[in-house]
């Protein structure tokens, strides 16, 4: 008898904690769903190297426009000057602030690092455009690879010479690694995809030191001295626009050509005239949406996976970077002609 007594109280104490754990459970699973926040929860916050300049005025088109076709509550914020202190300060007040992600393109990388570490043991997502080097991220965004950018300049150039002739290549400096990574993946392009285009050997590759002046002297004196030479690839901004000026004043519009980095703006009359054909460039208002829509998906504890569809154009089909992951590049460059040139508003 006492044998069943125990055994039903036994049974009775297994039903009562199995019906404690159903409650529990439950309870939990309505937490959760109580406290898991929807996208239109989400408070996210693009910081830009500052808020004045054209560029970042045109990203923050970009986060405006973003905001209104999809109703979140996304956002630009930046500081009235370029200044990485005051960068950073932002970004501590946007940790003290609890927003859900901070999309940041750095203005010093490495000096940005302590307060990004801090915005994720916060449990706030972050993530950057323009900042490859940064480790304190859930991932970078890059508009190209440089192979690929340097190869779209050099299809441009061809384009503009009628696929054949001889061309050099001008960087700011032979030590601007990004420069130099452009222009040597356009001559590869050029060698697989042109036969009938020629690398000056000469004088493979001339320097323009960021300069207008300088780019405009080095191409005059290139093509004075190499009356053959049809196309010099720019990949400074300032290239582009001093070998133009070149080309106008030597008389040389229509038989000389040049093509590479540029902005819109600065180069409107250039290109309505006909001496440069097209320019290339990246659009910093759909950079600011890829970032954007990068985060949510963080948020929402999406897979980031080999290739990853951002929703915009040119960020379609992200990879990552060779022996990286973190950082994603796209296809993000864009063609800039006579046609379009009004049209980006920087």
């Amino acid at each position: 008898m006492k044998k069943i007594l125990a055994l039903l109280l036994a049974l009775s104490m297994l039903l009562c904690l199995a019906a404690c754990a159903g409650t529990t459970t439950a309870k939990t699973e309505e937490t959760k769903t109580e406290t898991a926040k929807s996208d239109k929860d989400y408070e996210i916050v693009v910081v830009p190297k500052d808020a004045s300049n054209p560029w970042f005025v045109r990203m923050d088109t970009g986060v405006k426009e973003y905001a209104a076709e999809t109703g979140l509550n996304v956002y630009q914020k930046g500081t009235d000057v370029i200044d990485a202190t005051k960068q950073a300060q932002l970004v501590q007040d946007l940790i003290a602030q609890g927003v859900d992600a901070i999309c940041v393109v750095p203005v010093d990388p490495e000096s940005l690092e302590p307060v990004l570490k801090q915005a994720r043991e916060a449990g706030i997502v972050v993530i950057a455009h323009e900042g490859a080097s940064l480790t304190n991220v859930d991932y970078d965004i890059e508009a190209f690879s440089n192979s690929g950018y340097g190869a779209f300049i050099m299809d441009n150039l061809a384009e503009a010479m009628g696929e054949e002739g001889l061309y050099t290549t001008m960087v700011a400096d032979v030590t601007n690694a990004s420069h130099n990574e452009w222009a040597d993946a356009a001559v590869a392009h050029q060698k697989e995809k042109y036969p009938n285009r020629t690398l000056l050997e000469e004088e493979p590759r001339v320097e323009s030191h960021d300069n207008g002046d300088t780019a405009y002297n080095v191409a005059k004196e290139l093509f004075k001295k190499y009356p053959d030479l049809k196309g010099i690839m720019g990949t400074s901004s300032f290239d582009a626009p001093g070998i133009a000026r070149a080309i106008e004043e030597l008389g040389l519009i229509d038989k000389a050509f040049t093509s590479g980095t540029g902005m819109p703006a600065d180069n409107a009359e250039l290109l309505k005239s006909g001496v440069v054909k097209s320019l290339t460039l990246w659009d910093p208002a759909i950079a600011g949406k890829a970032m954007i829509s990068l985060a949510l998906k963080v948020l929402n504890g999406e897979q980031i996976g080999a290739s990853v569809d951002l929703g915009v154009d040119g960020y379609t089909a992200m990879t990552f970077r060779e022996g990286s992951t973190t950082v994603l590049e796209g296809e993000g460059w864009v063609v800039i002609d006579a046609e379009n040139v009004d049209s980006f508003g920087f």
